[in-house]
């Protein structure tokens, strides 16, 4: 049974590029979205950068994405993420 390995204490995500964050330079992040809303989730290769790649995160989900450790996440409203890992 694969099982969710938590390394870093949930963050809220940045809700610009400017505010974008790596989430501890995370490979696996798992991203929650309580906020009453569908949230639009950016993942971009710097803070700030002019382009980003988009989709839409319901609301009341919970979501594994996977990145490079050096690209950043922000998102246009509060949603709640954590660096994480699996295991067997």
């Amino acid at each position: 049974m694969q099982r969710t390995r938590i390394i870093a204490t949930e963050e809220t995500v940045g809700t610009s590029a400017g505010a974008a964050t790596s989430i501890s330079t995370a490979t696996c992040v798992r991203l929650s979205n309580t906020s009453g809303a569908a949230r639009v989730i950016a993942v971009s290769e710097t803070v700030g950068a002019a382009s980003s790649t988009f989709f839409t995160m319901p609301d009341a989900t919970t979501e594994f994405l996977e990145k490079e450790a050096n690209h950043v996440i922000w998102a246009d409203g509060a949603v709640k993420a954590n660096k994480v890992g699996f295991t067997n």
